[in-house]
């Protein structure tokens, strides 16, 4: 994929990224990751931007770009379709290096998020195997690397898209930021990155409660399962848990414990509780950073968000 890297360079440089609406070169916001904003610049429809803003040099960026290529290979190698994408690092003056991943833009409405807000159960069964049948597919590939090469991968709903039927129907995963790759057990994805998200008086904290969980979760099939069926909740869609742990169930091996709706809402408290105190813990830095020391805040943070 092409990209206009002087756009880029002149968007980050008169970016304001408490407001948004503000900055030089105009952009709209069409999501949040948990360590990153996704977002159109000026009036380009066929590109979504995520911005990272999480390195001190260009050799960590250019270490993480590196690690994202691969991934999304692999990803690719897997059966996984993606969204063509590309990378671009913007290092200015007493600035953090930002690293940006341009990926071809689906259209809102054909996210899976959005979708399931308009199917009945059977609809949703059938968009489900889909997706498992696509996991599966990733899961045993994973398994042919290994003891060298593990790969993990965070299937929640909000992770997944379907092109219309007319088009020639097609299911796209498009998560690719967070490079999940382990090498002889190691992990490759350094979480000191993801903790610069975070405020740095509290990041001790967050590395003893939450790293390693929230990271170990998506190595594991159960858990990206219940993950998936959990996300039903935020989503607005808890009527589908049912059809979901069904399904999980059935795709279960025998030898593994069955998931219950009871598992996957409390699954679902936990996480919300991790990803609520991270947020929160995030606007106080924001508050802190903007108001106390007049310094600028560089991640672009969501409002409120349901659910």
């Amino acid at each position: 994929m092409d990209i206009d890297s002087d756009l880029l360079e002149h968007f980050e440089a008169g970016l304001d990224p408490q407001r948004l609406n503000q900055s030089k070169i105009p952009a709209r916001l069409i999501g949040f990751g948990e360590i990153s904003a996704i977002f159109q610049i000026a009036d380009d429809a066929d590109r979504a931007y995520k911005r990272m803003p999480l390195f001190e040099s260009i050799p960590e960026a250019e270490k993480y770009a590196a690690m994202y290529h691969t991934y999304c290979r692999r990803l690719t190698q897997a059966g996984l379709n993606l969204p063509d994408s590309d990378t671009h690092i913007v290092a200015l003056p007493r600035r953090p290096v930002v690293l940006y991943i341009t990926q071809a833009q689906i259209p809102a409405e054909r996210i899976a998020n959005r979708l399931i807000q308009d199917l009945d159960e059977a609809g949703f069964e059938i968009l489900l195997k889909k997706i498992m049948g696509t996991l599966a597919g990733f899961w045993n590939y994973s398994d042919s690397l290994q003891p060298e090469v593990e790969l993990a991968i965070d299937g929640q709903i909000s992770n997944w898209a379907l092109t219309p039927a007319g088009a020639g129907e097609k299911l796209y995963y498009i998560d690719t930021s967070t490079p999940f790759i382990r090498e002889h057990g190691v992990e490759q994805l350094d979480p000191e990155l993801l903790l610069q998200a975070a405020p740095s008086f509290l990041r001790w904290l967050i590395r003893w409660l939450f790293v390693a969980d929230v990271m170990n979760r998506y190595y594991d099939p159960r858990q990206v399962l219940i993950d998936l069926a959990a996300n039903l909740i935020k989503e607005q869609r808890p009527d589908l848990i049912g059809p979901a742990v069904r399904m999980v169930n059935a795709y279960l091996p025998a030898e593994q414990p069955q998931v219950t709706t009871a598992q996957v809402e409390r699954y679902y408290r936990e996480d919300k509780f991790i990803w609520t105190i991270f947020l929160a813990f995030r606007k106080l830095d924001r508050t802190l950073t903007t108001c106390f020391t007049r310094k600028r805040y560089e991640f672009i943070l969501p409002g409120k968000i349901k659910r």
